[in-house]
This record gives C-alpha cells, sequence and structure tokens, in this order.
C-alpha cells in the first residue's frame, strides 16, 4: 500500500514530539538524601529553566527515575495490552545522538511534530542519489528485522499483564527472573545487529561526502533548530514500504545527529528508554498519532507519576518506591554498556571497523540488564494492583485522559495492527518449588 505523505511526516513528527516530551527533566530538585517520597504540594507553574542541562546524571537520577516508573505504574494499571505494545520506532538502536539532540535543542524544536521530518528532510537534501539509494537498500535489507524486533516484544508483555492478572500457569509461584533476562537477552542482540548494520551503512555514506555537502552540513547546527531551514520533500517515498519509508527518515535523521554529536549524546537516554513494556508511551503518544499541530505535555510524566504514588497506600507506595535502589546497580551498568556499544559504532565514521561480536556481546548484556529491571517492574506493579481498592482503581482512571477515537492497538510501533496470535507464554513463569 503506497504510504500517504502527509500522514506519514506527522506521525514521525509526533513519535518524536512524544518522546521529547516524555525526556523532559523534573521540574522540582533531587530529593533529599536517602530519597524519601513526599506528598506533591501546590506550587506555581514557571517555564522551564532555560538552558537546563540534559544529561544521563540527570536521566538516572532517583526523581526521574521514581516519577517514570510510577507513570508507567499508572500506564499500566488503567491500560491494557494494545497500550503497552506502543514504541516510538526511535527507540530502536539508539546509539546516534537523537535523542540528546532533541533534548538539548536551544528553540525547543524536539517538541514540535515537524523535529524529525525536517531534518531528516534537510540531510536527504544534502544527500547525492548514490548515497540516498545506500540507504534504501539498508531500508529494504533492515525491514523484517526492524518488525521482527517489534513482534518479538508482545509476548513478554503478554506475560507481564497475565501477572498483574494473576493468571499464572498451574503449580507456578509467578514470573521466572532468569526466563524474562534470557528473553530480553535475545531481543537486545537483535537490536545490537540493526545497530551494528545501520553504524557501517550511515558511516560509509558520512565518509563519502564531498567538501560542498560537508560545508552544507555545517550550516545546520546540532541542539539549534532554528538553523534547519524547511525544505521540500527531497525523496520519493511512494514505491516504499510503509516501514522501510519510517528507516529511511529515521536513518536521515540520525545520520546528522550522528555526525554532528559526539559520544556523550551517543550514549544519553531519557529516562522512559528502559522497562518499556507497561503502557507510558501509549498512555502519552499514542492519542497523539494522525493529529496535527498536537502539543503533548511536558509535565505529564512527573506530575501523573506524583499522583499516582498519592493515591497509593504507604505499603503499596513502598512496591514502587524500592525499585530506585533495586535498579540502580543495573542503570549504572546500562550506562557504561551504553558508552562501549557507542564507542564500538564510532569506530566506523573514523574509517575503521567495528567489533561485531563485541557489539552483540554488550547487546545481550544490555539486554539482561534491562530485562531485570522489567522483571522487577512487572511484579512491583502486579502486587499494587492486586491490592487496590475500588475507589482506588475509580482514582486511577480518572487521571487517564482518552477519547474514544484514540487508537487502541495493539502496535506494531505506532501502527496499529490486528490482534496477533501469541504462542503460549508459560516460559516466563517458574515452577512451584
Amino acid at each position: 500500500m503506497k504510504t500517504n505523505l502527509k500522514v506519514l511526516s506527522v506521525a514521525l513528527g509526533l513519535v518524536a514530539s512524544a518522546a521529547m516530551a516524555q525526556a523532559r527533566p523534573p521540574r522540582d530538585p533531587p530529593p533529599r538524601e536517602g530519597r524519601e517520597w513526599s506528598q506533591p504540594q501546590q506550587r506555581n507553574q514557571q517555564p522551564r529553566e532555560s538552558g537546563r542541562r540534559y544529561s544521563i546524571e540527570q536521566a538516572i537520577s532517583d526523581r526521574a527515575q521514581l516519577h517514570t516508573i510510577a507513570f508507567d505504574g499508572l500506564a499500566f494499571l488503567t491500560g491494557d495490552f494494545g497500550y503497552d505494545t506502543f514504541l516510538p520506532p526511535g527507540k530502536v538502536s539508539d546509539y546516534f545522538g537523537f535523542q540528546y539532540m532533541r533534548d538539548i535543542d536551544a528553540r525547543e524544536g524536539g517538541h514540535n511534530t515537524s523535529f524529525l521530518t525536517r531534518i531528516a528532510h534537510n540531510m536527504l537534501t544534502i544527500l547525492n542519489d548514490s548515497q540516498k539509494a545506500q540507504l534504501l537498500a539498508l531500508a529494504k535489507e533492515q525491514e523484517s528485522d526492524i518488525r521482527r524486533f517489534a513482534e518479538m516484544r508482545l509476548p513478554l508483555i503478554k506475560a507481564f499483564r497475565l501477572n498483574l492478572e494473576g493468571k499464572v500457569p498451574p503449580g507456578s509461584l509467578g514470573l521466572d527472573r532468569q526466563a524474562v533476562m534470557k528473553y530480553s537477552a535475545d531481543l537486545y542482540v537483535l537490536d545490537g545487529q540493526l545497530s551494528y548494520q545501520r553504524a557501517k551503512v550511515m558511516g560509509s555514506v558520512l565518509r563519502g561526502l564531498n567538501d560542498q555537502q560537508r560545508a552544507a552540513l555545517a550550516r545546520l547546527k546540532f541542539g539549534d533548530s532554528s538553523t534547519w531551514p524547511d525544505v521540500p520533500e527531497p525523496f520519493d517515498r511512494r514505491s516504499m514500504s510503509h516501514e522501510a519509508s519510517v528507516a529511511v527518515m529515521t536513518y536521515a535523521s540520525e545520520m546528522f545527529s550522528w555526525y554532528a554529536g559526539s559520544l556523550e549524546a551517543d550514549t544519553y537516554f531519557c529516562p522512559e528508554r528502559h522497562g518499556m513494556y507497561f503502557g507510558g508511551f501509549g498512555m502519552k503518544t499514542a492519542p497523539a498519532m494522525g493529529k496535527q499541530n498536537y502539543s503533548i505535555s511536558t509535565t505529564l510524566t512527573g506530575d501523573s507519576g506524583e499522583n499516582f504514588l498519592a493515591t497509593l497506600t504507604e505499603a503499596q507506595r513502598k512496591q514502587v518506591t524500592s525499585l530506585i535502589d533495586l535498579q540502580r546497580q543495573n542503570l549504572n551498568e546500562i550506562v557504561r554498556v551504553r558508552q562501549a556499544i557507542a564507542t564500538e559504532l564510532r569506530r566506523f565514521l573514523k574509517g575503521d571497523t567495528a567489533d561485531r561480536n563485541k557489539v552483540l556481546a554488550l547487546s545481550k548484556r544490555y539486554g539482561e540488564l534491562d530485562g531485570e529491571m522489567s522483571y522487577l517492574y512487572a511484579n512491583a506493579f502486579a502486587k499494587v494492583g492486586q491490592t487496590l481498592t475500588v475507589q482506588q482503581k475509580q482514582t486511577l482512571v480518572s487521571m487517564r485522559a482518552s477519547n474514544p477515537s484514540d487508537p487502541k492497538g495493539p502496535f506494531v510501533y505506532s501502527s496499529p495492527i490486528s490482534m496477533p496470535r501469541i504462542d503460549n507464554t508459560d516460559a516466563f513463569f517458574g515452577a512451584r518449588r
């Protein structure tokens, strides 16, 4: 089916906008030593501090993580399998600095629906036909694996929701930590393969730029989208599949951020980057799809997370707040793993060859770490969900704004699909001992 370019451009921009909104740092200072949670207080709504720095330190801070996890808990307990499956395409193979470029933009253009589209169009305008053909060939090569990554997530998502509903296999005590970690490791190995292939092709294209092309790129500033002119659609994507078209736009935008960015930018991630199985993106981002000039609240994650915690009892709240310490070691190691992967991939920019086996081994470890964190989230959310009173459930549902016209999913990334057939999920659950 031919892609509707206008709708596609809006959708791509909205995905960028949504992730930007989710990546906003908390407006309040970090909590006191000891990471105590406190009841939210009334405060004046002040504009975000100009030039406030985004960093790994902010992303993994206790407060940013607590609000993000709490927001996911609210989404999971008030959502469904369909919303859990929603995933922005940019969260796959994200070692090329695009998230950082979006978050530090001087004009806060990362929240604009046209952000990704504008830089991708500028990049594609600068490339010659041969260079663009390399990106198209890569998109066609990766198309099936990109879709496979999204489809591989579905059994794990279903298992987490069955765990929430108490529908575990007979004789099982619940989710099996090692099984979840192993499955997540396999998923991230696929992500590593995609990243390696992308870096190889994009590095080759970028090294082949001529002086005129480099001069044109120099006029486009990293972190200042006001320097990006509006250019017409430079690439005829009507004959491509939707997946290949999205991939080409993703490559083009990431090529610029990778070329103009840094290792710091490649390593960076927003707080929502991990444990992406609980509907946070579905609650915030899915309602924006297909809507032009749609602004997603930059404070929704923090405010909703606070309100969610305020609704819980002390015992329920502890299930969520305790995750901060439980995941700390994993989160710190994830930073080191991401930096090592990004360092290796940057070898392609220098004309060297990255070590594929090293990238895949690091990716496997990344998957184990994220899988263990996801396992912890799933169990904590289930314990909270299974002890909610009727009144608490009603309060939480009221926090979730919804519209009957919003897409319901399930999704492959941001595209609605029919309910898929999911094989037996018993392997994710441990046997009774």
